[in-house]
């Protein structure tokens, strides 16, 4: 059994003298010491898009990175662009976190996302797709198929296709349609044989149907994506009428959404009104294609209500998240080799073909989990599960920020409460574009005599805790688990996340104490092995970070080690720099935003920044920090941004097995080694990737590395 007697993970909350934060700091920092985090975002995509255009990496992933690019990109215009807008709009035009107005910064967003979104095109057209076709998946247009598939197509077309299209007129009788956000149109003009006068009509492209249609062939694989079907047949849509011209067009709207809790007396009709008004929120980005003419683009601008800044102007076709139906084509040699999560050393049965006993397993010391390397359905899942049917398990508290469809996880936490054990659920509705699937939940787990909850009012609930109490011998004991990932099943396949069992008694407190924060009105502030957002987690980082740099000073032993999916907090930065002007080494290992400056002389140059993509995305959230030789290790959900350190509820656990500390550092020197492909950030904001050596031989891919070595930790066991 692992010792539970270990500090405070609190830090001292008696020390409310620490916000002052009395660093004894020598000069001021320079002004221009942050990246500016919209443009490091858009330097993240670009990441993305250079694993697209890596002709070592499988076609069918190439194919995959490019789709991502477009969804992400979607994103950032949908939330974080549209954020910038309505500052500007409203008049709420407060400096950004590089000191730059919203109007500077949205105008160099637009300068490098238009040039990425025609690389991202050029990518498509000149790279990717003549590497399908090679391999024999061919997207092809109408011009490029015989008259016998032109034949077959025709009919599909006239069975499957026309009976749901809906041309809309625009004339006088008829008002210019509204156009939804991120839907595929064509804008058509058509002349009226008896009058000679020429209309416009826009035709949406059915979003239930599918995208790129294959066309039938005796040898490989072809398709025609639909927009360009329907454009060859438009003839039927407008009988006795001329087609002179059309052009596809794609609109992102803002769909952010504010809610003003306080002000709600009902959070859940509050959020589904907000969804309603999503739908109707102002244009933000116009995708056009290349050959669209004046007369057209004039019309839209003008409808739309878009500045020419807004106008992308693309070649064809537009929307490549298309490109995702194509990772489901069954070419094993076109995608990255299958990779079998395996279970968990401990949490693996006794017996071949039994069932394991998980309960049983986390009482024998804590079980640090890495997923997708190692399963989620044998791990959390079947933790889970394994609490719903246990006799002797009296109660279950779960957070959920996101979930899948028919969720394995829902239906313990229903099984659960059906089979009489008190079950509490805190449903995150406020997650971003999962709003309405969580409400779907929350309300199926409330049918089930679940007790749902929605967290605190201008919280989100971002921590990923589960906490089961079973009766053992006539006393309670706390199984909890607390993790960096979402309980999902489908993308825990996906992404890399940690997550911690155990069934020492005070984390089994702390999460006590913070569900019934986070359910009642209940305003604890002591916690012995977590560290819990808004009140403690930044002034417990910095306070971690600080006695780093004391340390070094001291001449003690002094290092830090961040893995995170964004580095923005602006304190947290600072501390940081303070920490390598004492002499203190920080390795940071960021997947996406980072506003914070590497390697500059006199401000971070013992700081050095990594960033890994590949096959899976890395979501874990790390913390150690070295303690003058007594290690301190963290993991959980929190990344280094305002949100998260202020509007959040997240948690992170203090980690103390040994072996768990040695697997967390291994993982770091891994990544952070020269040897092992990555993206490094230079002095001057630039990310530059190094994926071969000097001879050109390719680094070490780190998630590849990972999978080997827990393959050899499953080895070692069978072997003994």
């Amino acid at each position: 059994m692992i010792d539970t007697a270990i500090p405070d993970a609190g830090l001292g909350d008696d020390d409310d003298d620490f916000d002052a934060f009395a660093l004894d700091t020598d000069a001021p920092f320079p002004d221009d010491r942050y990246l500016d985090r919209e443009l490091s975002w858009l330097a993240f995509n670009q990441r993305v898009l250079e694993l697209a255009e890596d002709p070592t990496v499988p076609v069918l992933e190439r194919s995959n990175f490019l789709a991502i690019f477009a969804s992400n990109l979607d994103e950032f215009f949908m939330v974080r662009v549209a954020g910038l807008k309505r500052r500007i709009v409203t008049g709420l035009a407060v400096p950004t976190n590089v000191g730059r107005a919203p109007t500077d910064v949205l105008a160099d967003i637009s300068a490098a996302a238009h040039s990425l979104q025609l690389r991202h095109a050029e990518t498509w057209s000149q790279s990717v797709r003549p590497a399908l076709a090679e391999a024999g998946i061919d997207v092809v247009g109408w011009a490029d198929l015989d008259d016998d598939e032109h034949e077959r197509l025709t009919e599909y077309f006239q069975a499957q296709v026309f009976p749901v299209l809906m041309p809309l007129a625009v004339d006088p009788a008829h008002p210019f349609p509204y156009i939804s956000g991120l839907s595929l149109n064509l804008a058509i003009r058509v002349r009226n044989a008896r009058t000679g006068r020429t209309e416009f009509a826009r035709l949406k492209v059915p979003p239930m149907l599918p995208r790129l249609v294959e066309v039938p062939t005796e040898s490989g694989i072809r398709y025609i994506p639909i927009e360009d079907l329907i454009a060859n047949h438009l003839g039927d849509l407008f009988p006795g009428m001329e087609v002179v011209d059309h052009h596809a067009f794609r609109l992102t709207r803002n769909e952010d959404m504010v809610i003003e809790e306080d002000e709600s007396e009902n959070l859940i009709q509050a959020l589904e009104a907000e969804l309603m008004r999503r739908r109707f929120g102002p244009p933000i980005r116009l995708e056009i294609t290349d050959d669209m003419d004046d007369v057209t683009l004039e019309l839209l601008v003008k409808e739309l209500d878009v500045t020419d800044q807004q106008v992308y102007r693309l070649p064809g076709p537009l929307d490549l998240r298309a490109l995702f139906s194509l990772s489901r084509i069954d070419r094993p040699d076109l995608h990255y080799p299958p990779h079998l999560p395996r279970t968990a050393v401990a949490f693996q049965p006794a017996e071949q073909n039994g069932r394991a006993d998980l309960f049983a397993a986390i009482r024998k010391g804590d079980v640090l989990v890495h997923h997708p390397y190692e399963s989620f359905a044998t791990s959390v899942q079947a933790f889970l599960e394994q609490a719903a049917r246990d006799p002797h398990v009296l109660a279950i508290k779960q957070t959920l920020y996101r979930t899948s469809g028919d969720s394995p996880i829902v239906q313990a936490l229903i099984d659960a409460a059906e089979a009489g054990k008190q079950v509490l659920a805190l449903v995150e509705v406020k997650a971003r574009f999962d709003e309405a699937a969580n409400i779907g939940w929350a309300r199926q787990l409330e049918k089930a005599g679940v007790h749902v909850v929605y967290g605190l009012v201008g919280l989100k609930t971002h921590c990923k805790l589960a906490l089961v109490i079973r009766e053992e011998d006539g006393v309670l004991r706390h199984y909890s688990h607390v993790g960096t990932g979402n309980y999902n099943p489908k993308t825990s396949r996906l992404y890399e996340d940690f997550g911690l069992f155990t069934t020492d008694a005070q984390v089994g407190k702390d999460l006590t104490r913070l569900f019934n924060e986070l359910s009642g009105y209940a305003i604890e502030k002591k916690f012995k092995r977590l560290l819990v957002a808004p009140l403690h987690l930044r002034k417990g980082l910095l306070r971690l970070i600080d006695k780093e740099r004391r340390n070094a000073q001291a001449g003690k032993p002094a290092r830090i080690r961040i893995k995170v999916n964004s580095m923005v907090d602006e304190q947290i930065i600072d501390a940081l720099y303070r920490a390598s002007q004492a002499g203190v080494p920080v390795e940071i290992w960021v997947r996406g935003i980072c506003s914070l400056k590497a390697g500059v002389p006199e401000l971070s140059e013992n700081i050095t920044v990594r960033s890994i993509l590949g096959r899976y995305l890395e979501h874990s959230r790390i913390f150690t920090f070295e303690n003058d030789g007594d290690p301190q290790y963290y993991i959980g959900s929190a990344d280094m941004m305002h949100r998260n350190l202020d509007r959040r509820v997240e948690a992170l656990v203090r980690v103390v097995a040994p072996a768990h500390h040695k697997e967390l550092s291994d993982l770091f020197d891994l990544a952070m080694a020269d040897t092992t492909s990555s993206w490094h950030l230079e002095p001057d904001g630039e990310w530059v990737r190094h994926s071969v050596d000097a001879e050109g031989k390719p680094l070490v891919d780190a998630q590849d590395a990972t999978m080997a070595a827990i393959a050899r930790r499953r080895r070692v066991r069978a072997a003994r």
